[in-house]
């Protein structure tokens, strides 16, 4: 892959009369999206978060990466059109480009993909939009505002962030994502942030969406409920 990967976050909500499906149509289903999903696996990185119980609007988030968007397409077409994914609409889809920040110089191991490696307890996702007037600040103080904030990040070496630029390819400027095993110090970490100065430029960065991550199979399974 290259340096600049897109990134996607897909947020997936099943069809409620899903779940009154006989329990062999329901395994039928699922068989035949976790082979959509291998068939996936094999053009972008992806991996399975759980959503049931936590996000009203979905139960099953999709965290996926490739080289360009025609592979992200494509294959989130196999995935609906492919058992369970008949009956799944997708209530959130984030796109955005992997770059070199313009803040710091060389990425530390608390910046990686989040791609690569063992996976985190958990991951949160979200958008985020600054104000007209932060673009419109100078880079001296964009800069002076955005070392607190790195700052503070790095007192926190049990959660791994990511950020991916959505400029011109999405409605936010930014997805944002954190990966944790440790909901306690990343809760202490967004407290903390709140009070730096990059906050004052904090147009949106909602909704928040924060998923268990699970064997795809293991996530699919809580969606069907009891086999019998």
């Amino acid at each position: 892959m290259s340096d600049e990967r897109y990134v996607h976050a897909w947020l997936l909500r099943v069809d409620g009369a899903w779940r009154r499906q006989s329990a062999a149509a329901r395994a039928s289903d699922l068989d035949a999206f976790c082979a959509a999903a291998a068939r996936s696996e094999q053009r972008l990185a992806q991996h399975g978060y759980s959503t049931i119980g936590l996000r009203a609007e979905g139960e099953l988030l999709l965290w996926r990466m490739a080289d360009g968007l025609e592979p992200i397409q494509e294959t989130a077409a196999d995935l609906l059109g492919s058992g369970i994914g008949r009956w799944m609409t997708p209530v959130i889809s984030m796109v955005g480009l992997t770059r070199p920040s313009q803040y710091v110089k060389r990425s530390t191991p608390q910046e990686q993909t989040l791609f690569t490696g063992d996976r985190s307890r958990y991951l949160v996702v979200y958008p985020f939009v600054k104000s007209t007037e932060w673009y419109l600040a100078s880079d001296e103080e964009r800069r002076s505002a955005m070392a607190g904030h790195i700052r503070v990040g790095h007192h926190y070496p049990q959660v791994r962030q990511l950020l991916a630029y959505s400029f011109g390819l999405d409605d936010q400027e930014f997805i944002v994502a954190y990966e944790t095993d440790d909901l306690v110090a990343f809760q202490d970490l967004v407290r903390e942030l709140r009070s730096t100065e990059s906050r004052r430029a904090t147009l949106r960065d909602t909704p928040i969406v924060t998923g268990i991550h699970r064997p795809l199979g293991e996530a699919l399974q809580l969606i069907s409920g009891p086999a019998a």
